[in-house]
């Protein structure tokens, strides 16, 4: 049955006469805007001219034009965005060089604390670790947040590395004395080593740097390097 019901209807498509889809067209003078796909199976004639006759081809330009436009708005938007991020990349190869450079534990504080939050353009940097099963003085620095058993976890979530924030409302408890600058956030995992119990890297902002849906790769590998470079300061040391 399908198949006469289609057969009668290209007989009577076949049956159409000019005038008919001419008037069609003037009694649904937005058919070709609700149905813009009719006009790719048409063919524009080379030329029309005369009063009071539309001109199907500059109607299929425009189109064409608006169709180029949004390309052009989708490939700068692909520009701007990998300038954004080889931007970011370059800023923490640049932060992965300076702990790098560090010799020992406090200069590594240093950098984390002093040379990050320039080289990252955010506003806060701060490290922080659990309590260790055999204490490290060095551990305990100023330069250090101390934090409770378990606050690792509970900052992070179960089997989650980075965490990103929009709106952060911190006490003290990640980013200390700078709390009150920071309104978004990164959170990182530093698993346990030899020498240090688990901890967190904590990276702040002032404006909306960090938010959920960012990519974290950077971030995780920032923490990675860091985690080594701790644990090769505090050999050294010992």
């Amino acid at each position: 049955m399908s198949g006469l019901k289609n057969d009668a209807a290209s007989e009577a498509s076949r049956d159409l006469s000019e005038e008919q889809v001419s008037d069609f067209l003037s009694e649904n003078p937005d058919f070709l805007t609700r149905n813009p796909e009719v006009l790719k199976n048409m063919m524009a004639p080379s030329r029309w001219s005369g009063d009071g006759v539309a001109d199907m081809q500059q109607f299929m330009l425009e189109q064409l034009r608006g169709e180029i436009d949004n390309l052009r708005d989708c490939a700068q938007d692909v520009i701007e965005t990998s300038r954004t991020n080889m931007s970011i990349q370059t800023r923490t190869h640049t932060a992965v060089l300076a702990l790098l450079s560090a010799t020992n534990f406090n200069q590594l504080i240093r950098v984390i604390s002093e040379d990050f939050p320039l080289l990252l353009d955010i506003d806060v940097t701060k490290i922080g670790f659990e309590p260790a099963n055999t204490p490290g003085t060095e551990l305990m620095s100023s330069g250090v947040i101390r934090f409770l058993p378990g606050d690792v976890e509970r900052h992070l979530g179960p089997d989650q590395d980075v965490l990103l924030m929009r709106d952060v409302a911190d006490d003290g408890g990640l980013f200390g004395e700078g709390a009150g600058l920071v309104h978004s956030a990164a959170l990182a995992r530093l698993r346990p080593g030899h020498q240090t119990p688990p901890g967190l890297l904590a990276l702040g902002s002032r404006g909306s740097a960090f938010y959920p849906g960012q990519g974290t790769e950077l971030i995780g590998f920032l923490a990675r390097v860091l985690e080594r470079c701790i644990d090769k300061c505090l050999v050294i040391k010992t």
